[in-house]
């Protein structure tokens, strides 16, 4: 790729009309001549403008459009709305099915408050660096970028509200572990959701479940 144009999605592109944005950024901006887009695609002002509207503005501008056809699994089509709402039901098998691979974060692993230690249980802290994150709860994961690549853990995505968290941490436990990550860019895969994140009445209420947690996840990698 010898060029990528990345426009941030601020209030003046958002207010933008659809004649304006094929004027300013293709026709001036790009000098574009042949574009590709999705058979769905929207753009400008309220979603005014779509492929119709672009294939009049090429035949105006000398510039040639195509649309890329939808892709369909079991029957629907595969879209990023669809793949967000499986994230958050926690259907990971469905998530794999739409992206053709399983989903997986990386980061790199930043040392926390050493809590998870103390009760047993230490763990990789990845910070997210995301407004939103489509998976929350608590998963039976795989790390790669580690010492015995994949390594099986089990993983919580939250705020962790039972110590007052304020940011969205991903905080993995890995099984049958001893190495030294920290620092190490590492990716985690998620392949199996054993609850939502829920706050507990005390730590020690915490500490148990976690212990429930892991136990769920080497049972799920028992039978997998």
């Amino acid at each position: 790729v010898e060029g990528v144009v990345c426009l941030p999605f601020n209030n003046e592109l958002e207010e933008l009309s659809a004649e304006l944005f094929i004027q300013r950024l293709l026709v001036d901006g790009l000098d574009v001549r042949y574009l590709v887009v999705g058979d769905d695609f929207r753009f400008g002002h309220q979603r005014q403008g779509d492929f119709e509207m672009l294939k009049a503005a090429g035949a105006k501008h000398g510039f040639q459009v195509v649309s890329m056809h939808s892709f369909q699994v079991d029957g629907e089509r595969v879209s990023s709305t669809r793949l967000r709402e499986a994230l958050a039901h926690g259907a990971m098998s469905k998530a794999t099915k739409l992206l053709g691979r399983t989903y997986r974060m990386s980061g790199r692993v930043a040392r926390g408050d050493q809590r998870g230690r103390q009760w047993g249980f230490p763990t990789a802290n990845i910070h997210l660096h995301r407004k939103a994150t489509p998976v929350r709860g608590v998963f039976a994961v795989e790390m790669f970028g580690v010492e015995g690549e994949p390594v099986a853990g089990v993983a919580n995505v939250g705020p962790r509200p039972t110590v007052d968290g304020t940011r969205t941490l991903l905080e993995v436990h890995l099984f049958d572990f001893k190495g030294d990550i920290y620092g190490r860019y590492v990716e985690v895969v998620f392949l199996h959701k054993l609850r939502d994140e829920v706050r507990f009445a005390s730590l020690d209420a915490l500490k148990q479940q976690i212990g429930l947690d892991s136990d769920a996840a080497r049972e799920f990698f028992a039978d997998r």
